[in-house]
């Protein structure tokens, strides 16, 4: 793999970072795409998920119906906290397919990379984490945000930008008006949350979260969730799947395969109750119990959160872009077409 450095203005600190350990690991291309398994013939796919988190149901519930090994795929899933992770195992040959936010393909594009990330299915619709209160709050609107502190998320990446863009939306600066610390890392800040108390470091007033940490916090008395990021940014493609485009062109009945597999999933979600879902992805999370589950599936079809199928639409793609330009990561639009390709959803579609 040749990454080639372009000295571009909207180069961001985010995508430097991303592109330095992306090129720290390029020797460890391992060529992983196309292996056949010992498991009845199957071909074994390396997928590189960003977090692991039930607002990826429709995934796990293909995963445990069996719809992968139905489409002839042995799914080997990893999770890499955090989408620059995951951006770099799929670059270095170590993942055939990355699953993360779509703005990590927009910069690695933009940084030169010739064997660029391509977006073929979007699985999410609407942000899926929530704000959290360190007390009860009744009529919570954004402007209370004013003067406080909140834990939010890695500067550049969807989870904070979204979190920017509502602040903005409410005539919030989120430089001034408040203090967000992007310190600290993906999945510890619920951690950090409840383990500190006013006047120690790390104290916050409210933390911007994920499920299952929304609701555990919610359930432990340590917090409460007063808004969910998801309702108030509207649609926004927060994550979706892609591949490098030479993987797509050299393996394209295992991509459709897989989208297949995952247009099943989502057909099951689409199709019945939070508690169904939540009893056949419970193996994915056995330590979170039966009840929880179901209540974040039930409030993630309440928002509307997954389409019924996963089609990567302009609009959808230029409103992550208005996004990433509010947001000071993206200095002007790049091309749809080059970084979406919509065959294999269509198909799935269809089919």
């Amino acid at each position: 793999m040749k990454l080639l450095l372009h000295s571009k203005k909207n180069f961001t600190k985010a995508a430097a970072v991303m592109l330095a350990v992306s090129m720290l690991f390029s020797l460890m291309i391992c060529g992983c795409s196309g292996k056949e398994s010992d498991a009845g013939g199957l071909t074994k796919v390396t997928l590189n998920e960003v977090a692991h988190s039930i607002f990826y149901a429709p995934m796990y519930v293909a995963i445990e119906e069996g719809y992968f090994a139905d489409e002839g795929i042995e799914l080997e899933l990893v999770t890499g906290y955090g989408a620059d992770k995951t951006m770099t195992a799929l670059l270095t040959g170590e993942a055939d397919i990355g699953f993360m936010g779509s703005e990590s393909s927009i910069y690695t594009y933009l940084q030169g990379a010739q064997d660029y990330a391509v977006n073929f299915a979007q699985l999410t619709q609407r942000a899926g984490n929530f704000l959290v209160s360190r007390t009860p709050i009744d009529n919570f609107s954004w402007d209370m945000l004013k003067g406080t502190y909140v834990l939010g998320g890695r500067k550049g990446g969807m989870p904070q930008m979204v979190f920017e863009y509502i602040l903005k939306m409410n005539g919030i600066d989120p430089e001034t008006d408040l203090t967000i610390d992007t310190s600290i890392d993906f999945g510890s800040t619920a951690a950090a949350f409840s383990g500190a108390k006013e006047g120690e470091a790390g104290y916050a007033d409210y933390t911007v979260e994920f499920e299952p940490h929304a609701t555990s916090l919610e359930a432990q008395g340590e917090g409460y969730i007063v808004a969910s990021l998801g309702v108030d940014s509207g649609y926004v493609p927060y994550t979706a799947f892609s591949a490098k485009k030479s993987y797509i062109e050299e393996n394209p009945d295992i991509i459709l395969s897989f989208t297949k597999a995952l247009q099943k999933g989502m057909d099951y979600t689409a199709s019945h109750s939070a508690e169904e879902i939540a009893g056949v992805i419970q193996p994915q999370f056995p330590e979170t119990e039966l009840a929880t589950i179901t209540t974040i599936i039930d409030r993630y079809q309440s928002q509307d959160t997954w389409n019924t199928n996963l089609v990567f639409s302009e609009d959808s793609f230029i409103l992550l872009e208005n996004i990433l330009i509010e947001a000071g990561e993206l200095d002007d639009y790049v091309p749809y077409e080059t970084l979406v390709d919509n065959t294999f959803s269509n198909q799935a579609k269809a089919d």
